[in-house]
């Protein structure tokens, strides 16, 4: 595996320059935390479209390597933030302290202030700490003491969770989940892959080999790149119909939830080289967007459960079907 170098993007770099910069930094990522190509792509995606990662599963199977790593990748500040019951809000976000030789009070920034956030088991922070991240993950800024902070750009979350019936856990609220664009499940490495993190050529020991794709501006225009690829009427027609289906279930789905869903598939357009999001791109995505996101029925619902029954909604509802 080569060592990934970073190689600043000429000024005013051409859209297919930064596209293959994002394309190698994925290649890199995917050479480190292996055996997962498709989650790590998920989550690169969702990076692209300005969006949140949550990362559902067990510990020790390579969450908070993948978070590392796309921290690595994206480059700028990072903070990781260990969650526990007694984390306050000020030790996120800040706090204001009184400067004697100013005689005012002056602004302490916290860990928020970073361009990558890893929140580390953020469901054994308490709810109103986790209520601090509100704000700061859909508007990009911090309202502490009626002053606004504005949060760098790009800003991008990370935050990983364990199953909730381990000790010391509390439930995200369906308010704090719907921050989230995406949740991403590792699950165990398969043997070849385990074999490799075993022999340390892969996995959180190789993470030294990463470094930024491109400068912090690439990043900016990748993602109005993102933004930028074409949703058609047809394809909008398509998301509503789902999403009214979906609603039909039981399911809580956001207007939030649907853009999310539309951006993960204009990512993953943009990293196959499109300009336009297909049916494929928004099939691929939906249970990644929705999964997380409340049940689809009386029945407290399971993660693959959740998914089965969103695989059936994409069954159900015909691509080219005109109400």
């Amino acid at each position: 595996m080569t060592e990934l170098s970073q190689h600043p993007l000429p000024s005013g770099p051409a859209p297919e320059a930064v596209r293959h910069a994002a394309q190698a930094g994925l290649t890199a990522l995917q050479a480190v935390v292996v055996g997962k190509d498709a989650q790590v792509r998920r989550a690169f995606a969702a990076m692209l479209a300005g969006g949140h990662v949550l990362l559902e599963d067990l510990p020790g199977v390579g969450k908070t390597t993948l978070a590392k790593g796309l921290s690595r990748i994206l480059g700028g500040t990072f903070q990781r933030v260990q969650g526990t019951n007694d984390l306050l809000p000020s030790d996120l976000l800040g706090v204001h302290l009184w400067d004697a030789q100013a005689q005012a009070f002056r602004f302490q920034p916290g860990p928020i202030f970073c361009h990558v956030l890893l929140l580390d088991e953020l469901n054994r922070i308490g709810p109103k700490t986790q209520s601090a991240m509100m704000e700061a993950m859909v508007e990009g800024q911090v309202t502490l003491d009626r002053s606004t902070h504005t949060l760098p750009e790009p800003f991008f979350v990370i935050a990983t969770q364990n199953p909730l019936d381990h000790a010391g856990t509390f439930p995200l609220p369906e308010s704090q989940l719907d921050r989230f664009s995406c949740t991403v499940h590792l699950g165990y490495p398969d043997r070849a892959a385990e074999r490799r993190i075993l022999k340390e050529e892969a996995g959180a020991g190789r993470l030294d080999t990463l470094a930024p794709a491109m400068p912090l501006e690439g990043w900016l225009l990748a993602r109005a790149a993102v933004r930028s690829v074409a949703a058609g009427d047809a394809v909008l027609d398509y998301v509503e119909r789902v999403v009214e289906r979906v609603r039909a279930s039981g399911a809580f789905c956001s207007t939030r939830a649907a853009k999310h869903w539309l951006g993960l598939a204009q990512a993953e357009a943009w990293l196959a080289g499109r300009g336009f999001v297909t049916p494929d791109d928004l099939q691929q995505t939906l249970a990644d967007t929705l999964a997380h996101r409340g049940s689809l029925d009386d029945r407290r619902l399971s993660r693959s459960e959740r998914r089965d029954q969103l695989a059936k909604v994409l069954h159900d509802v015909p691509v080219g079907w005109a109400p």
